[in-house]
């Protein structure tokens, strides 16, 4: 067979075409979530500055069991229970689960918070791993620790919902930093409207911001130029992608290291998979299929306030790590909740959200990759002019930097978090340094993150929910993902 290299051109332009396309779709999609996420915004705003005045809920606001799940954290333990004891919220309790903690955990706390046995009756609801006992605080009458065997995050969330004593429960990572108000602010969408299941909550970049006494005393700027793209991240990730998919009550993550559910609705859901990679997105998935195919009312909402500073990872392993966890999370949700997908009853969740993140999120590593790698080979052996190679380049490098700097807009017309000099500076610095080099090399372990989850999944098939997993420390439970 006789061909030559020149053959393929119309095939390249095709291909480039489809990329197009796509860079297109996806960047569409996000900058049409950040228009709608900036009237959501702005509303929010306006219904906020009435918090000075005598509040409508003031007294009335239902009392929520704080769940922490701890692992091998002597070293901070105590001054995050301590952060949590000083929420500025009428009634509520702090359950800390030591997860089988091999160090001196309990030791610290028993000696921390004066604990001491108490007994009392425990329903297990939700299967779990034993509960050696149960310990409650002379100093803190809200303060409870259950001790059990190590079974891994959502095992450890599970026997905390056994011995949650309220309607409402807070799952709340033990390296966090919250402000005074995060729980009032949460628990807000519960008051509004009665059919709310869980908040979602957004979270900022804690990386070089001064804290007292466990909460954020001075917002700077992390100084590690890694850190600092990720405020980006977060910002158009955590922000604004979640919050505009609120108004349609088609959020599908809320972040594990802070939010907000009703109990009785979880547990009737099963409760957290033992065996998932991402506990968090893979329940609230759960939450929108059970209740959307069986016709029942619902909201999951998203509370877009800087409640929660979380630090991120300053180092290319860590997060490398990170990610390709991330991703093998996320594509093993979709997958056991696929019946959402194009459902009628799915509503916007099943017809826009999921397929949106399927698309662009599930499998866009995949796409993004192709398209650098093949439009880059075809302007290599000539198959493309170096015009329309750096055309295609512009356009899709262009695009991502659009939508980061509507983000930060939004941001700093919003909230103005970095009001210091030089600070929207820097920050717009590092839009260009994450679309220029960071957007593409995170792509690169999002994809691993997908073909390991392929190599795993294809001889086992779905997991079975029996299966514990070991509690495992990760660096910052749940970030940027886009959507």
């Amino acid at each position: 067979m006789n061909w030559h290299l020149t053959d393929l051109t119309p095939w390249v332009t095709t291909m480039e075409w489809l990329f197009l396309l796509y860079f297109i779709g996806m960047n569409g999609g996000y900058t049409l979530l950040n228009l709608v996420s900036l009237v959501g915004v702005r509303r929010y705003l306006e219904a906020r500055a009435l918090d000075a005045l005598p509040h409508i809920y003031s007294g009335f606001e239902l009392p929520v069991s704080v769940l922490v799940p701890a692992c091998n954290e002597e070293a901070t333990i105590a001054a995050s229970v301590r952060s949590l004891l000083q929420f500025d919220y009428p009634e509520f309790e702090v359950v800390v689960v030591n997860d089988g903690s091999t160090d001196g955990t309990l030791a610290v706390l028993t000696r921390e918070f004066a604990l001491a046995p108490f007994p009392e009756a425990y329903w297990k609801r939700l299967p779990v791993q034993s509960v050696r006992g149960i310990y409650r605080s002379a100093m803190h009458p809200n303060l409870r620790v259950l001790d059990k065997v190590n079974g891994g995050k959502a095992d450890a969330l599970n026997a905390g919902i056994n011995a949650a004593r309220f309607p409402l429960y807070c799952a709340v990572d033990a390296n966090l930093i919250l402000q005074p108000d995060s729980l009032k602010r949460a628990v807000q969408p519960f008051l509004q409207d009665p059919n709310t299941m869980a908040t979602a909550t957004a979270a900022r970049v804690a990386n070089g911001c001064t804290v007292n006494d466990g909460f954020i005393a001075e917002v700077e700027l992390p100084g590690h130029p890694l850190a600092l793209i990720q405020v980006i991240e977060y910002l158009r990730a955590c922000l604004f992608g979640r919050l505009g998919w609120s108004p349609p009550n088609a959020v599908l993550i809320v972040s594990g290291a802070f939010g907000v559910y009703k109990k009785e609705a979880v547990v009737a859901a099963g409760g957290y998979r033992c065996d998932s990679v991402d506990e968090d997105m893979e329940l609230v998935l759960r939450l929108h299929r059970l209740n959307r195919l069986a016709g029942r009312p619902y909201r999951i909402t998203f509370v877009p306030d800087p409640i929660v500073w979380t630090e991120v990872p300053e180092s290319l392993g860590v997060l490398a790590t990170q990610r390709v966890r991330w991703q093998r999370g996320l594509a093993e949700s979709l997958l056991l909740n696929i019946r959402l997908l194009f459902h009628p009853r799915g509503g916007a969740a099943g017809w826009a959200a999921f397929p949106f993140t399927a698309l662009f999120e599930w499998w866009g590593p995949l796409f993004e990759v192709l398209a650098y790698v093949l439009m880059t080979a075809a302007w290599f052996f000539g198959l493309m002019s170096a015009q329309a190679f750096v055309a295609f380049m512009l356009a899709a490098i262009g695009m991502g930097i659009m939508v980061s700097v509507s983000a930060l807009l939004i941001d700093e017309l919003s909230f103005h978090i970095y009001h210091k000099p030089g600070q929207l500076a820097w920050l717009l610095g590092a839009v260009i340094m994450e679309n220029c080099g960071y957007r593409q090399l995170v792509a690169l372990w999002r994809l691993a993150g997908l073909a390991s989850w392929l190599a795993q999944s294809a001889p086992r098939g779905r997991p079975s929910s029996a299966v514990s997993q070991p509690h495992q420390a990760t660096a910052n439970s749940r970030g940027p993902r886009r959507s």
